[in-house]
């Protein structure tokens, strides 16, 4: 592969491209500089608007962004990629220095796929990068067990499900999910009544990334009911099966 160098940092012809948005310059140099000895071909932004831009004309397959950025801060940037044509199924990972888990939680809702604290180790990042990057892009793959994304959308209880356009909607609304809580959803909704261990649908959804674990299905079930139940408390569709997972309502 040949190489060239871009706006500071390394890129290479024909590798993986990522976006490291930090405003740090410490931090983001020590990110592109072992990415790139990974192999990567990685481009460095300061500023939250300015990686908006470049999101907007260049595909990336990841992004890394620090949820603390000057011009558009990182959870308004990861919700504005997710919302665009060019990057809208890239994966996400959040750097944040804030450790409580409702920090978490905002960053994982608003459409990152995985997240680190500061101060974080060279090597857990890149192993995080790398189970980033193993995943399949939805424009590359269909769900894994879903029906082909040429097909009918999937209705049911009022809700219909297009994988084709990647929307929701139930009784007639718009309904907004990540990209984790929309395989959940039509992972469910397709096999209806049949009983999911937590083990099964971390396979299934997170597709095999060994940072996460069963406590994050269930956070991951809690944010899709809010999404989609009129009282998640009480949920008519996602149904928890004590003991065993969980399960969509029977037809």
């Amino acid at each position: 592969m040949t190489g060239a160098w871009t706006n500071g940092e390394k890129t290479v012809t024909g590798a993986l491209r990522v976006l490291v948005v930090e405003d740090e310059p410490n931090i983001r140099e020590l990110v592109c500089l072992h990415l790139g000895l990974e192999g990567y071909a990685c481009e460095g932004q300061a500023d939250g608007k300015d990686a908006l831009g470049r999101t907007e004309v260049q595909r990336f397959d990841l992004l890394v962004l620090d949820v603390m950025l000057p011009g558009l801060d990182g959870v308004s940037l990861c919700r504005a990629v997710r919302r665009g044509p060019m990057n809208a199924d890239v994966p996400i990972l959040m750097l944040t220095a804030r450790s409580q888990e409702s920090d978490k939680v905002i960053g994982l809702e608003s459409g990152a796929d995985d997240y680190l604290t500061k101060p974080f180790g060279v090597r857990e990042l890149v192993a995080r990068a790398r189970a980033l990057l193993r995943r399949p892009r939805r424009s590359a793959a269909t769900l894994d067990g879903a029906a082909d994304a040429s097909g009918p959308p999937v209705r049911i209880h009022g809700i219909e499900i297009d994988l084709a356009r990647r929307r929701v909607r139930i009784d007639g609304r718009d309904v907004e999910l990540t990209d984790q809580e929309f395989r959940l959803l039509h992972l469910l909704a397709t096999h209806a009544g049949i009983v999911f261990s937590r083990e099964a649908l971390l396979i299934k959804v997170w597709r095999g990334d060994t940072y996460v674990t069963v406590r994050s299905v269930d956070t991951l079930v809690k944010r899709l009911r809010r999404r989609i139940e009129t009282d998640p408390a009480h949920p008519r569709f996602l149904l928890t099966v004590w003991g065993v997972g969980y399960k969509f309502a029977d037809v």
